[in-house]
């Protein structure tokens, strides 16, 4: 790799050319028709922009009763919890109301900060979106907007919009008290000792192993368009990034070929082993507690209603 020095030359791009200068012709900050940046500046933005691309860092190297509980108990207890979440009947707040409680309940014995929860309930936005359409889009009796007699939305639109949203903004939390806790192997361990279907779980095992591989490869690239100048600002960049993901894609398959010969070589058999996890009585009764609980709710409003 170059050394910083060799990098802290100028990249000045002018009419589809690409040179290299010396600091002392520009002066800092210069701008004309072409692309005039210092490459460390370049530099500096593309790790800045690429940040969120390094290793994982969605779960926490932290020590609480949730991190150590089994990955299969936490995943089927996740799948109870949004079962009972979505089989709650419509207009039954309070039952959402319990989920959200057993769920603060599991953050803070998770011990996940705040910036954790927001960022993965990121996710949520195009749910959001779509949910702030439904009252405007959808059929049934209307009633005017407060403040703005013009505008109406409907009723059912607004009952249906809020039930989407309660439901959706649960299960995003429950997924991501879930992904925060369970580090990605122990994820594809605990859906290898719940026997789902093996291709299936072999193919998300390797997306898994090699994520940070193509994730490492993807920037190394983005440095290297930005050591040449390259600034992704406009529709004319975006030949560019498709040929770098283009020649991604092929790497990544090759490797794929690669990887599957030399297991077949070694005598790879067709599923790959399962490890034990240790899961025990009490564990599924540890993470299966809160579920229950929500559980209970819902079909204490299912049978009210």
């Amino acid at each position: 790799r170059p050394s910083r020095t060799a990098l802290s030359g100028l990249l000045t791009v002018r009419a589809g050319s690409t040179q290299l200068q010396h600091p002392a012709q520009l002066g800092e900050g210069r701008r004309d028709h072409g692309v005039v940046r210092p490459a460390t500046a370049l530099l500096a933005r593309e790790q800045r922009r690429l940040a969120p691309l390094g290793p994982r860092g969605g779960r926490r190297a932290a020590d609480s009763p949730v991190h150590r509980l089994p990955a299969r108990t936490k995943l089927v207890a996740l799948v109870v919890f949004v079962v009972a979440v979505v089989a709650a009947p419509p207009g039954a707040w309070w039952v959402y109301g319990v989920a959200a409680t057993a769920l603060a309940l599991a953050v803070i014995l998770a011990r996940l900060d705040v910036t954790t929860v927001v960022r993965g309930l990121a996710i949520e936005i195009p749910f959001v979106v779509f949910a702030l359409a439904l009252p405007f889009v959808a059929t049934g009796p209307r009633v005017a907007v407060p403040g703005l007699p013009d505008v109406t939305v409907s009723t059912h639109g607004l009952s249906a919009a809020a039930t989407f949203l309660a439901r959706a903004t649960l299960g995003t939390l429950a997924a991501v008290v879930l992904a925060s806790t369970t580090s990605p192997a122990h994820l594809v361990g605990g859906l290898r000792l719940l026997r789902l279907p093996g291709a299936l779980v072999d193919i998300l095992s390797f997306m898994v192993r090699y994520l940070d591989v193509v994730t490492g490869q993807w920037r190394r690239m983005a440095v290297a368009r930005a050591a040449r100048g390259f600034d992704a600002r406009d529709v004319r960049s975006w030949p560019v990034l498709a040929t770098s993901a283009g020649g991604l894609f092929v790497r990544s398959y090759e490797r794929g070929e690669r990887v599957h010969l030399a297991m077949l070589s070694r005598g790879g058999g067709e599923r790959l082993p399962a490890d034990p996890d240790g899961a025990t009585t009490r564990g599924w009764a540890a993470a299966l507690a809160l579920p229950a609980v929500v559980v209970l709710a819902s079909l204490t409003a299912r049978v009210a209603a």
